[in-house]
């Protein structure tokens, strides 16, 4: 395929970084929407950005743009694409879709539409259909569809991009991986100081940074993208990106990453997710309050995300957490930067610290703040 608009989505509000990584790895901005980023390449170039990315959610690669007033005009147009050309036909495609179209009540009706034109134009032009159904492992095709305007794309990625394949043993409401590692970069940290975990959960922010300062591809943890189904894809590329990824990659950092939970399970679960994510020994992990966590001398950053309270109860307890927390910055980390990740602004006063910037952030649904402290050496009484 020539070259071709690629869209890369991302959770809302994390564009500015998703920016930063494609504009480091040489590819052009077109545009940018609050949810994702438009660039250009071939098919090729999607697999250097399925495995370099750390922000984004999809690498979706144009196919073709059409005006369709409705289903049949739908199906109509997608018959014309020479499918054959890419899915074989005893493979597997599914079909997602983003729609909003007077003529449709259900946007599950648009998928079923699409579906049968491509294993139709397959069944016709090489006398047997792939299958097709929900599964996201294979070839995935996504239809946006807004009034009479549709684009039709390969979603090269399949699964999401925040599925690293590491966290095979998650916790209460983890971070997803891609947003820690937005959350990461809008902090400038990098290996050269020391990065310090309180209420670390899962892991997912420990081992991010540790991802981040080894300079190591996130993608190298995966061994299923949507583009390694399609007809044509170039494996000795792929072999060759990550062997060169592998080898662009630090085996060391100089700096210290400590991640700590007072719930004995949570830190087996992060030690375990570590481990598959081969960055183990880079982490250092203890089960203990927040308030006792380790912070070496020198200078870094300490990161929390503590809960953000759903019920009143809760809210009453976890103001004392946030006091703690502000306690714990004042008593513990002097020559540090403070942040807390959370979505109560509420709660986020009771630190008795003021912030010196506030960064936004969505954690699905709820609006959050990436809060940074300036935590000084020596008096505070005027910071």
């Amino acid at each position: 395929m020539k070259k071709s608009r690629i869209l890369i989505t991302c959770a809302k509000g994390i564009t500015p970084f998703l920016k930063e990584e494609i504009l480091q790895l040489g590819f052009p901005v077109l545009s940018e929407t609050i949810a994702g980023i438009a660039t250009e390449g071939t098919i090729d170039d999607t697999l250097r950005l399925n495995l370099h990315l750390r922000t984004g959610h999809r690498v979706l690669f144009l196919i073709k743009e059409f005006i369709a007033r409705e289903a049949e005009a739908l199906y109509r147009s997608l018959s014309d694409i020479p499918w054959e050309d890419y899915i074989a036909e005893d493979g597997y495609v599914c079909v997602t879709s983003s729609v909003d179209n007077p003529s449709i009540r259900d946007s599950r009706y648009a998928n079923v539409k699409s579906k049968d034109a491509i294993v139709d134009r397959i069944n016709k032009k090489c006398g047997r259909r792939p299958d097709s159904g929900p599964d996201k492992n294979r070839t995935v095709v996504n239809l946006y569809w807004k009034n009479e305007d549709c684009s039709v794309y390969f979603d090269t990625s399949g699964e999401s991009l925040s599925k690293r394949g590491y966290r095979k043993l998650p916790v209460t409401a983890p971070m997803q991986e891609t947003l820690a590692s937005a959350v990461i970069l809008a902090t400038g940290w990098n290996s050269s100081s020391h990065f310090i975990n309180p209420m670390c959960g899962s892991g997912t922010l420990a081992i991010e940074a540790a991802l981040i300062g080894l300079n190591r591809a996130p993608g190298l943890l995966r061994n299923n993208f949507g583009f390694m189904h399609l007809k044509g894809f170039n494996e000795l590329l792929w072999n060759d990106l990550r062997t060169r990824a592998k080898k662009e990659a630090k085996k060391t950092m100089d700096c210290r990453i400590i991640a700590t939970d007072i719930n004995k399970e949570a830190v087996e679960a992060a030690k375990k997710n570590a481990a598959t994510a081969g960055v183990e020994r880079l982490i250092e992990f203890d089960v203990c309050d927040y308030a006792e966590t380790t912070v070496p001398e020198g200078k870094g950053i300490v990161i929390l995300n503590p809960e953000y309270g759903e019920r009143m109860g809760m809210i009453k307890e976890l103001e004392n957490v946030y006091k703690g927390i502000g306690n714990l910055f004042k008593q513990k980390c002097k020559g540090y930067t403070g942040y807390i990740f959370t979505g109560n602004p509420d709660l986020a006063k009771k630190v008795g610290l003021r912030a010196k910037q506030r960064i936004q952030f969505f954690n699905g649904a709820i609006e959050c703040r990436l809060l940074e402290y300036e935590l000084y050496e020596g008096s505070r009484k005027n910071n």
